[in-house]
């Protein structure tokens, strides 16, 4: 499985969402850069750019080799896990099973509800439209319209560099038969029901009409030390549309890990 890594220190294992790739969580770097000394592990996951989904059938087979790959990369070190909507929910998983290695557990806009017609989401909600955006994307607007609520150049910017890489680099066949059995055998959630003590943070946007933010909050007695945020003006690009609290958010979760650790 391709890794980027950058930075020394703890490791933390972050995981993109469904049908990208790892550039997607980049813009995290800087604030990981500023809270303290951080391993930092992007995952490609299979399917994506630069790791082949060879046997790759199921969200199962996904998690159990994401577990296989963070305890190859990691050892017996203990280490925290960030994920993206899909990857919130392979983050989920990871964290339940290597619990006792696992600082922290953190998801933004993440999976709660696998099957896209049993979750809780709020309307398609566009807050605003920004006609600079037309020449920046080109043909790549209707993809960056998929899920912007408020429309920005900064945010077809972020888009073009970290967003459609790993669309257009997709291993679309995989994710065809990865989207055909998309639910885990079991939620993480159900099968280490013992609430989970380590600090956490759910991020979830508002406006997002993807996850929406209702089946990340059902969770909130499962997770006695977690924050959970619903920020406005945010759909599911809500890395972008709403990056200063996002960052603030992981920062303050990343201090609650070295404050407990």
């Amino acid at each position: 499985m391709f890794a980027h890594e950058a930075g020394s220190g703890a490791p933390v294992v972050l995981l993109h969402g469904f049908g990208l790739d790892h550039r997607s969580l980049l813009p995290l770097e800087r604030t990981f850069e500023r809270s303290g000394e951080w391993r930092r592990i992007y995952l490609d996951l299979p399917g994506a750019t630069r790791t082949p989904a060879d046997g790759i059938s199921s969200s199962q087979q996904v998690a159990d080799a994401v577990v296989e790959e963070v305890v190859a990369r990691v050892g017996d070190e203990k280490f925290a896990v960030v994920g993206n909507s899909f990857g919130g929910m392979i983050a989920r998983y990871v964290a339940h099973e290597l619990r006792p290695q696992v600082l922290g557990l953190a998801t933004v806009a993440g999976v709660f509800v696998a099957p896209h017609d049993e979750r809780a989401v709020p309307p398609r909600t566009v807050l605003s439209e920004d006609p600079d955006v037309v020449p920046l994307l080109g043909s790549a607007l209707e993809q960056y319209r998929d899920d912007a609520v408020v429309e920005s150049a900064d945010d077809a910017r972020a888009f073009l560099a970290h967003v459609l890489p790993g669309l257009t680099g997709a291993d679309e066949a995989a994710l065809e038969r990865i989207a055909e059995r998309y639910s885990l055998d079991r939620e993480p959630e159900d099968a280490h029901p013992d609430p989970f003590l380590q600090p956490t943070l759910h991020v979830t946007g508002r406006q997002d009409d993807v996850v929406g933010y209702d089946d990340a909050w059902s969770h909130l007695a499962h997770y006695p030390r977690a924050s959970f945020a619903v920020l406005d003006a945010a759909g599911h690009n809500i890395l972008f549309e709403q990056s200063g609290l996002c960052s603030a958010l992981i920062a303050d979760w990343l201090a609650r890990i070295q404050h407990a650790s």
